[in-house]
């Protein structure tokens, strides 16, 4: 099962390609960290400086001190890696403000010389959104005759509804820079730049827009019946701007104001989940709406971004339909704490049907990453490894023969009075990490024996001579020699890795923290990573102890290397299988008791 996760998948395969535009130019939309938009037309002679310089004309805004980005990748100065509708972001490299140098609002002189594309354009290519030519065509015959967007009051933040000729709903629009504390929103929930840290740490101001595009192009034929969705960059005098950091519905009069955001088509509904029963939904699309959570390991499904709409055919009496919205805060950066208000409804715990089976097992991470990476350049590659973990989990325990809300519980961290424990996937993600890390230290000791060194964990002198990466796993305790090789064997797995054991006295939560030993279901049945060892004497517990003593994210993936990915890879699928009979156990324990 380890190995064959890793073969390419030929299941729900398109063929990406991005469009390239005929007279060789690429076209960029460049935005600064204050929300300003400028769309771009790149030859072979423009480099970032140049981009910068046209900008400073354009918007009127200072350049100097700044840095173009595109994603994880700094341009420095070369743009030959830019594809074609790729949103760059201008930031400053000062975190601190200059009075003497103010981020100014566009001219609209200045962006009408330089910018004369439609109120509405497609970032990316349009094939792959389908409809939504038609329902820009739509959108912006019905500006030209007058029926303006309408701003829509609830959430933390800023959403608009565009109108079609006849006053009809069309498309909800979301400007990346009225997010919850992005510079303009206008709900009062200021106060950072985009780029930095949002509502939660692992998704950054400013990108839950193609967060939402990614969730639609992962919904491969409709599965879960995500609205269609795309990025557009769209002008608009309705956008609001906030002066001097104060949020409020500031419009610049009759401005044309252009930005960046997220265009979802409007779905006419009668509720959402939090205003129904949730017995009468179809447990085929609750099924369906779950796997894609699992995938995108989806931070905020709540009953308010499940639309209800009721079935009014006969032979359809009190039937519902489930379209899920608003997927900004999927896949983040760092494996956190998912929500999956499904999770304790019935219906996630009836088994999978065949047809839902089939298409988990067509799903391919791998080709699902590339094809972000195409379509969405900005994507970070943190959220590519969040999608490739959860797909490889979601692949691995249907296979085992979990339902979903099994699935679901594994991912979810456990809550012990004010402190929340790390959930069995992170638990298995921490085992992994840890197993490469003793494999570089098992490198350097065969290095070190032929060259017939001796090395002595004891001597302070050669402490910087350990491999880099390792350093830090290693505890400050000294270690004899005679047992650095034991310990090797049990962290590789000589000894039990998932072993049942009781936690005698709930009241020693932070004794057991320090062990490494965490209880991850209910009652006093747990997971003990510590193989046999005595307590602070592996590097294992040291991982543990750094990464519960800082964020909230226990589990990191960007930092490890192109060469430790895979590797890491394989060892996650190897702790899989006892993994889910551990929890299988767990789960029998509890009715036991």
């Amino acid at each position: 099962m380890a190995v064959s996760m890793l073969s390419v998948c030929v299941g729900h395969s398109k063929n990406w390609t991005m469009d390239v535009n005929p007279s060789g130019k690429r076209r960029v939309f460049v935005q600064t960290e204050t929300g300003s938009v400028l769309g771009l037309e790149l030859d072979r002679s423009d480099n970032a400086h140049t981009v910068k310089r046209r900008l400073q004309l354009a918007l009127n805004i200072p350049t100097l001190q700044t840095s173009l980005s595109c994603g994880d990748m700094i341009l420095k100065n070369d743009l030959s890696t830019v594809r074609n509708h790729s949103p760059l972001l201008l930031t400053r490299n000062c975190l601190h403000r200059s009075s003497s140098s103010p981020c100014l609002s566009p001219s609209p002189k200045d962006v009408e010389e330089t910018d004369t594309r439609g109120p509405i354009e497609v970032i990316g290519c349009a094939n792959h959104f389908p409809g939504t030519k038609q329902l820009v065509k739509e959108i912006v015959e019905a500006m030209m005759n007058g029926i303006d967007p309408v701003p829509i009051h609830s959430g933390l933040g800023g959403a608009y509804l565009f109108r079609g000729c006849n006053g009809e709903n069309i498309a909800i629009i979301k400007p990346t820079d009225e997010e919850p504390f992005a510079p303009n929103n206008p709900k009062g929930f200021v106060g950072k730049a985009l780029g930095q840290p949002g509502l939660k740490r692992s998704v950054r101001v400013g990108e839950t827009g193609f967060r939402e595009v990614a969730a639609y192009l992962l919904d491969y034929d409709g599965f879960a019946n995500v609205p269609l969705t795309a990025l557009v960059k769209v002008t608009h005098s309705i956008f609001n701007v906030n002066n001097d950091g104060m949020s409020g519905n500031n419009h610049l009069q009759m401005e044309q104001l252009s930005k960046i955001a997220s265009f979802q088509k409007f779905i006419p509904h009668d509720c959402d989940a939090s205003d129904h029963g949730t017995s009468s939904f179809p447990v085929a699309a609750v099924h369906r709406i779950g796997i894609l959570d699992i995938r995108i390991l989806n931070t905020d499904r709540h009953g308010g971004n499940l639309l209800v709409r009721k079935l009014s055919s006969v032979e359809r009496f009190e039937q519902v339909e489930l379209v899920p919205i608003d997927h900004g805060l999927c896949l983040p950066e760092t494996l956190e704490d998912p929500y999956f208000e499904w999770i304790h409804w019935p219906q996630a715990s009836i088994p999978f049907s065949d047809d839902e089976l089939q298409y988990i097992a067509k799903l391919d991470p791998f080709h699902d990453s590339d094809m972000l990476r195409l379509e969405l350049p900005m994507i970070h590659e943190a959220c590519l490894r969040i999608l490739i973990l959860c797909t490889t989990f979601l692949k691995a325990a249907t296979t085992f023969g979990l339902c979903l809300a099994e699935i679901g519980e594994m991912m979810s961290r456990d809550f012990q009075g004010r402190m929340d424990e790390p959930s069995e996937l992170e638990l298995i993600c921490i085992k992994a990490r840890s197993m490469l890390h003793v494999r570089e230290i098992e490198d350097f000791v065969v290095k070190a024996d032929d060259d017939e060194f001796q090395f002595d964990f004891e001597c302070d002198d050669h402490e910087q001579d350990l491999p880099k990466n390792s350093s830090r796993y290693l505890e400050d305790k000294p270690v004899t020699k005679n047992k650095h090789h034991s310990r090797i064997n049990d962290l590789n797995g000589t000894n039990s890795l998932f072993s049942l054991a009781e936690n005698g006295d709930k009241g020693q939560d932070e004794h057991v923290m320090a062990k490494g030993s965490f209880s991850c279901g209910v009652g006093n049945w747990g997971l003990n990573l510590g193989g046999g060892n005595p307590p602070h004497t592996s590097s294992e517990n040291m991982i543990l102890h750094d990464q519960i003593s800082g964020d909230s994210s226990y589990v990191t993936l960007a930092d490890m290397t192109e060469e430790e990915w895979p590797e890491f890879l394989i060892n996650f699928q190897k702790l899989l299988y006892p993994a889910f009979m551990n929890h299988k156990a767990q789960s029998m324990g509890q009715g036991l008791r």
